[in-house]
């Protein structure tokens, strides 16, 4: 008997194989691919069959090289020295040497969004990825449900026999997905990428991140405390993850997608690379934003005659600031230069390993400087010390706690975040700043490309526009693989990007990305052939919350820019081209409608509402944990806010005494943890890290060993949210302690922190113990018990 035949039955467990024939397999439209197999002559005994070929598996296509992908969080056009900014990123400016600088690479101005845009190639709004995670609402483009039909770069490289990776910052599973219960089909693993070392939300402590490791949650930092930083663990394992990719399978290109979270607060770095920026913004925004304008027309980063806009209405000025205020927001910017050129550094290992390996000259890299513009979340124009209580919990900063703490910016007892007017320095030379996805300061940010053997003329730059849909038709030419038309059985939706391989080699090449859409929280734009017409502001960046609009798209004010004229979008047109506006409105219409923009929706906190989305806990009262049960989100924990309730767990101590957690949520910046502490029964409260906001009740003497049944009762005060409290301990029926928390958290405990059952994880409550501070007895159960219906939400200031 000659013929293809399926492989299964006949050495089992193999699976069925390929029917296809040789001149057709694999066939890379259609994935996953199977192993094919040419079977020929078959009998009842080995030696009367003919020898057949192992089935052949799945290999990337002949020279296809390896990519690395580099996307760094929330850094504007001109914040680098490669694009005339100050920070110095020798491992951007090493790209841009050995390849070209595109200074027209856009993003969708906000991190969840440019995120599933640049894995997918799809706009964000197809990925149902209209808004950040958190403020997701059922409508298809904003919902967070990433389709089928949407596959990812990770799914289409694996399937064509690529080793993938993702490194760094996730920030794309929904809120209610992302603890360690699952479920998993939409963390990376789920998306196709066969290793995953990073963290699933908006940002991260650097010194105390919450990290994963597929789907397996880890503290890396422990047993290191004192040296550790996520940014050169990240790095160790993207190293140590392509060194064994190579070792093993020396001819199997690798795909690594690597992301840090840095520039995003909190700004964390070692005290070293901070020092190393010492004095050196001294001069502050405004200034810094005019030398920076002058170095980028030096550079030819934006033409001779490009316009630097001005700096809008309501924005802090340097000069407005007291001489202790200027000294601390130039802190504030020393330690951001110092985590990015930290982070930047980091890459440059990467690429080191890449060449030590021999890898250098087959290897595609792209690094995005920003996965939108620089963050002008900073509602007070002297920064944060904290941008969860500032932003989270309506807690304002005090100018001498932050001029008495100037030493503790970019250390982890702060989740610091820097001014406003840093913010649109970094974004120079154009309008706005993150968020504002109708201007440039959103949206435009710096890249570089190389790929050895392909750039005619390194060191160059490239107007041509592009945008971060383009990343994966990039990849995927680059590669010579056809983009899917179905992946496991789903039709696939047709990509949104192109291919920017055209402009490598040809500076005047006709653009072929022409027609882009952007919208976030109602801030639209329409780009073609070189005009863009986009909405005015209705909101400063950090204004969170305001009026909401019924009709953006018609109540909205547009303004018109001729682009191939006007490099920085700063001589509105609409006035005199009344026509034009129309034209490009009906235009977005039409992009709109097609790619699931409608409705568009102005409310941004509102959004945060748990309302708007899935509630797996809705009506329920009662949480029952179990010991060494960790990193359970917020969105997902028992929500101990603005009402009363009770803890209760049955505990054995052990001879001699015990210590440690039995149950905690959040940590140093908002939290509450029921311990043992010095073998005292102990609730310890904090609405943030200032000192006056950490409250502790204590029982007197330290338990005896034995079991225990202990309680701690929470009545709130009730009549809004904030309030206050009264906390008692009891300990098998009878009063330890009794004390009073004057007020609550009324928010958000944390962007990043969980809750914990027999251990802390993160930065501790206190600093009275150190994290993982794991109880020593024994826990049977730890009962939350709810006694009041939630209060509303009350104003979320920021999560992304």
């Amino acid at each position: 008997m000659s013929a293809v035949i399926g492989f299964m039955g006949l050495l089992g467990g193999f699976g069925a194989v390929s029917s296809a024939s040789a001149e057709d397999w694999p066939d890379r439209r259609h994935l996953p691919i199977e192993p094919y197999q040419q079977v020929g002559k078959l009998s009842s005994s080995v030696g009367a069959s003919d020898k057949i070929d192992w089935p052949k598996e799945i290999q990337a296509p002949d020279g296809a090289p390896n990519v690395l992908v580099v996307l760094m969080d929330d850094v504007g056009f001109g914040a680098t020295e490669s694009f005339g900014g100050a920070i110095p990123t020798p491992a951007l400016d090493r790209i841009a040497k050995a390849g070209v600088r595109f200074n027209s690479f856009h993003t969708a101005a906000v991190c969840s969004p440019s995120r599933a845009a640049l894995i997918t190639g799809r706009n964000h709004h197809v990925a149902s990825t209209g808004i950040i995670m958190e403020f997701s609402t059922p409508f298809p483009g904003y919902h967070s449900l990433v389709s089928r039909s949407v596959g990812t770069i990770g799914e289409i490289l694996t399937d064509n026999g690529y080793g993938t990776s993702w490194f760094g910052k996730n920030h794309n599973v929904p809120d209610w997905q992302n603890s360690p219960a699952g479920p998993y089909n939409l963390w990376p693993t789920g998306l196709g990428f066969q290793y995953f070392y990073g963290f699933l939300g908006a940002d991260a402590h650097q010194f105390r991140p919450a990290v994963y490791e597929n789907i397996t949650p880890i503290d890396p930092y422990l047993g290191h405390e004192d040296t550790y930083h996520f940014d050169a663990d990240m790095a160790d394992h993207a190293i140590r993850w392509m060194h064994t990719q190579k070792s093993v399978w020396p001819s199997k290109p690798f795909f690594a997608y690597y992301s840090p979270g840095t520039a995003h607060a909190p700004h964390h770095a070692p005290k070293e690379w901070v020092d190393k920026f010492k004095g050196k913004f001294d001069m502050g925004w405004d200034k810094l934003r005019e030398a920076t304008f002058e170095r980028q027309k030096q550079l030819g980063i934006i033409p001779k005659d490009a316009v630097l806009n001005p700096t809008p209405e309501g924005y802090k000025r340097w000069a407005d600031l007291t001489p202790e205020m200027q000294r601390v927001t130039a802190r504030e910017m020393e330690v951001y230069a110092g985590a990015l050129a930290h982070a930047d550094y980091q890459v440059g290992r990467v690429l080191d390993a890449i060449e030590q390996m021999g890898e250098a000259n087959n290897t595609l890299v792209i690094y995005i400087m920003g996965d939108n513009g620089s963050s002008a979340e900073d509602p007070s124009g002297i920064g944060m010390t904290s941008e969860l209580a500032t932003l989270g919990n309506g807690i304002q900063d005090r100018p001498e706690y932050m001029l008495e703490n100037i030493d503790k910016f970019g250390t982890m007892w702060f989740q610091n975040h820097y001014s406003h007017g840093w913010a649109h320095a970094m974004n120079t030379p154009f309008q706005w700043d993150k968020k504002i996805a109708s201007h440039l300061g959103g949206s435009r940010t710096g890249m570089a490309v190389s790929w050895p053997g392909h750039v005619k003329d390194p060191g160059s730059i490239r107007s041509q526009f592009t945008h971060i849909t383009d990343i994966v038709p990039t990849i995927l030419e680059a590669t010579n693989i056809p983009a899917p038309e179905t992946i496991n059985g789903f039709k696939q939706v047709p990509m949104n990007g192109v291919s920017l391989l055209y402009a490598l080699n040809d500076p005047n090449a006709k653009e072929r990305h022409d027609t882009q859409y952007f919208e976030v929280i109602a801030n639209q734009a329409i780009y073609h052939d070189g005009w863009i017409a986009n909405t005015t502001p209705k909101r400063l960046p950090w204004q969170g919350r305001g009026e909401s609009n019924p009709d953006p798209f018609n109540d909205y004010q547009w303004e018109l820019y001729n682009l191939r004229e006007d490099f920085t979008q700063s001589k509105n047109l609409a006035a005199e081209n009344p026509q034009k506006l129309a034209e490009m409105r009906k235009l977005f219409a039409s992009e709109a409608e097609k790619n699931k923009v409608f409705p568009l929706d102005d409310r941004y906190i509102e959004r945060v509402d748990p309302q708007n989305r899935p509630q797996p806990n809705k009506g329920r009262t009662q949480f029952v944990y179990f010991d060494h049960t960790t990193r359970i989100t917020e969105s997902m924990a028992a929500d101990m806010k603005n009402k009363s309730f009770s803890i209760t767990a049955d505990v054995s101590v052990p001879q001699g005494g015990g210590n440690g957690i039995i149950m905690t949520q959040g940590g140093w910046f908002g939290g509450n943890a029921l311990m043992l502490l010095d073998g005292k029964l102990t609730y310890a409260y904090a609405l943030s890290h200032y000192p006056e906001h950490k409250y502790r009740v204590q029982a007197p003497d330290k338990l005896a060993a034995g079991k225990h049944k202990i309680v701690l009762d929470f009545a709130y005060d009730g009549g809004g949210v904030g309030k206050g409290g009264v906390a008692t301990l009891t300990v098998d029926g009878k009063k330890a302690a009794e004390g009073r928390i004057e007020r609550t958290i009324p928010t958000r405990v944390s962007l990043d922190e969980t809750l914990d059952i027999g251990e802390d994880s993160g930065t501790p409550i206190v600093q009275d113990y150190t994290v993982p501070f794991r109880f020593t007895g024994e826990i049977e159960k730890v009962v939350i018990d709810l006694k009041e219906a939630p209060a509303a939400v009350a104003a979320l200031q920021e999560i992304d």
